[in-house]
């Protein structure tokens, strides 16, 4: 597959097309038959005055407030994980303590007790 190499003037025109308004990054990308689907809006990424393209969001304060909510949210639930984490790191440091004492491996420990306690009705 031949690559194709396009001049900078040619690069200018095309953006500036795209950021008069007067045909889309898309339209300029069929108008003179760009292969590539992105090279257009690369083009003016690198080369344009960063007007085109950009997305203004408004948020209502119930969503400012929803947003807050869940971050705060998401922060205590990564906290009681970290918990979680340690306090599982913590009991196997002491199975591994306590079966250094019995004098017994961690593996035959764990291949007695693979059920763990066992229940009749």
């Amino acid at each position: 597959m031949q690559q194709i190499r396009y001049s900078k003037a040619f690069k200018l025109q095309c953006v500036r097309e795209a950021e008069t308004g007067t045909c889309c990054a898309h339209e300029v990308q069929h108008k003179y038959k760009i292969k590539g689907s992105a090279t257009v809006m690369r083009w003016v990424r690198q080369l344009g005055s960063g007007q085109y393209g950009n997305i203004i969001r408004v948020e209502k304060a119930n969503e400012v407030n929803l947003t807050t909510q869940l971050r705060s949210e998401l922060r205590r639930v990564k906290e009681a994980l970290a918990d979680t984490h340690l306090a599982l790191a913590l009991e196997q440091a002491f199975l591994g303590a306590a079966c250094e004492e019995l004098n017994q491996s961690l593996e035959s420990f764990k291949k007695k007790h693979a059920g763990g306690r066992r229940t009749r009705r």
